[in-house]
């Protein structure tokens, strides 16, 4: 009879306990799915948060750090960092113009909000942007050269003064290895690109123009907005593993320049070899296979000169501590010879190939890809 009292008291918990949880689980879908906003007030904070982008763009055009202070909620530690972070960008992009001798005209972002919901008096939101940088050489005003840059934000919103403001933010920055730099000004180097010429592309070996229309497609958020900020779903995206710079440029040499795949340098059943998606081993593998020749390596002083051999579909190899990190494949020349590079993470659309990698530590290898 006690055994049976017993078995009832213990059904009961259990029924009780599985109660509680039902319960409580209900109540926290029902608390998370009411977190996110409907379409009608993410179309607002569209508006909203553009407006912030378009104020923080003309603000590091026209370097005014008071104009870029009153974006942020600096009281706040998170804000503070945010602010102090943009700061460092906005120095280092009018640093790397001063090396460049160009000046920058228009800095102009589309901003699409993917994800929204509130946060204490305000809203996190997750936010794809696009931002088109214009700029002409000091010697040719007249002449104008643009690129793009995508970055993904996760983004924190509070009201503060009839005017929202941000207290977070995080994203990954394609200048964040050259933001601790000092001067970068030299006249040597100044003369030496303003002394380049454009360059006749008419006679690209077609394979080339090819595997080029494949990288401008496929840049995601820094591609034209016609190609809907997008990766080819075809391949798996290998940034949250690390990086997806060396799967892109396999994919466009497979895709756009024909390569054939083998049994080092191959994607199948969504996965792709070392070759195909390390930096490093896709590096080793291009120049070891033939595929591959390099021009040069070394400092950004030391390999300027041969920068003006790339053409459209070679590729540029960034090397820390005696590793390649990061690849970049060649798209276009600018109105001055300088080579232009897409990749992805950051996403890079014709951006020219050293901005975002100033730092000292840091050396190029250049590329010849063999079609």
């Amino acid at each position: 009879m006690r055994f049976k009292r017993v078995t009832v008291f213990l059904l009961a918990m259990v029924f009780l306990s599985f109660g509680g949880l039902g319960i409580y689980f209900l109540h926290l879908s029902t608390k998370t799915s009411a977190a996110f906003i409907d379409e009608d007030l993410k179309g607002m904070l569209t508006i909203e948060v553009q407006q912030l982008f378009d104020l923080r763009n003309q603000a590091l055009l026209e370097k005014d750090t008071d104009m870029l202070a009153n974006l942020y909620a600096t009281e706040v530690r998170y804000g503070l960092w945010a602010y102090e972070h943009e700061l460092k960008k906005m120095n280092y992009l009018h640093n790397w113009s001063d090396k460049q001798s160009i000046v920058f005209k228009e800095i102009n972002s589309q901003v699409i909000v993917r994800s929204a919901k509130n946060k204490q008096e305000g809203f996190s939101l997750s936010l794809l942007v696009s931002t088109e940088y214009q700029y002409v050489y000091e010697d040719a005003v007249k002449t104008y050269n643009s690129f793009r840059l995508g970055t993904y934000h996760v983004l924190d919103l509070m009201p503060d003064d009839k005017r929202w403001c941000i207290t977070r933010e995080w994203y990954t920055d394609p200048f964040a290895d050259s933001l601790d730099l000092d001067e970068l000004k030299s006249q040597e180097i100044q003369q030496q690109i303003l002394s380049g010429e454009p360059k006749n592309l008419s006679d690209l070996n077609e394979r080339r123009v090819k595997a080029v229309a494949y990288a401008d497609q496929y840049c995601g958020a820094a591609s034209l907005p016609e190609y809907s900020f997008q990766y080819n779903p075809k391949y798996r995206n290998y940034n949250p593993q690390g990086g997806d710079c060396a799967n892109f440029a396999s994919q466009m040499l497979y895709e756009g320049g024909n390569f054939r795949k083998n049994s080092t340098w191959n994607y199948e059943r969504g996965a792709g070899s070392k070759a195909w998606i390390n930096a490093n081993a896709f590096n080793n593998y291009m120049l070891y296979s033939g595929r591959a020749s390099l021009i040069a390596s070394g400092t950004y002083e030391k390999v300027l000169a041969a920068s003006h051999k790339l053409l459209p579909g070679d590729y540029v190899a960034y090397e820390k501590k005696g590793k390649v990190t990061h690849i970049s494949v060649v798209t276009g020349i600018d109105s001055k010879g300088y080579a232009l590079v897409n990749s992805h993470n950051s996403d890079r659309y014709r951006v020219p190939w050293d901005l975002g990698w100033s730092n000292k530590g840091i050396k190029f290898r250049l590329v010849r890809v063999h079609y």
